[in-house]
């Protein structure tokens, strides 16, 4: 097998971070969505959100899944690919039930799968114990903001705090972003994301 030696090594192209626009991806949609779950906007912006879940909540966090899997980060592979078929489920949902070809489902039915992505989510945050500070910020707004609109669907009035903090979320996804975009441009840490809680 052939060996790549230092200086074939340095003349490969620098493979750039998918992550930033994963991140950016889930963060903007999410804080529109959230805007709409606050009462900060009417339910009729709904039908903003589901080209956008589909377009930059979706395929941006596929196309972000897919090259963190070229990566080799399994991390990143199954969040981003995740979360992206999460705004697809969304989009689908909203989609075909307001154009007639599915019938609504009960809120109970809504509610459950809130509560399972919570789950699902707090496993994943468990595993940012060994990530940094702000990645590991961002999962544990997010379990919180799942089973607060879980909780919500099943009656009991939470569903609005979810979504502030659903809209905290999402401009936290966006904050840590903004900084990797900004410590990769510089070829420096401008702003650190933070140790990990655990270290092997």
């Amino acid at each position: 097998m052939t060996q790549i030696t230092s200086s074939s090594a340095s003349s490969l192209p620098k493979i750039a971070n998918p992550g930033p626009l994963g991140l950016l991806g889930f963060g903007l949609t999410t804080c529109v969505l959230s805007a709409i779950n606050a009462g900060l906007l009417p339910n009729e912006a709904v039908s903003a959100v589901v080209p956008l879940a589909f377009a930059y909540g979706g395929i941006a966090q596929l196309i972000a899944g897919v090259c963190e899997f070229r990566n080799g980060n399994t991390f990143g592979t199954v969040a981003f690919t995740s979360y992206g078929l999460f705004w697809w489920w969304f989009a689908l949902l909203r989609w075909t039930v307001g154009a007639g070809w599915l019938k609504a489902p009960p809120v109970s039915a809504v509610a459950t799968v809130l509560l399972f992505w919570g789950v699902l989510t707090f496993l994943l945050w468990i595993v940012t114990f060994r990530l940094n500070k702000a990645v590991f910020s961002v999962f544990f707004l997010l379990w919180i903001t799942f089973f607060l609109l879980a909780a919500g669907d099943f009656g009991l009035g939470t569903g609005k705090i979810g979504g502030y903090l659903g809209l905290l979320t999402g401009i936290d996804a966006m904050i840590v972003a903004f900084i990797e975009i900004l410590n990769a441009t510089a070829n420096r840490i401008v702003i650190p994301l933070g140790e990990p809680f655990l270290h092997d």
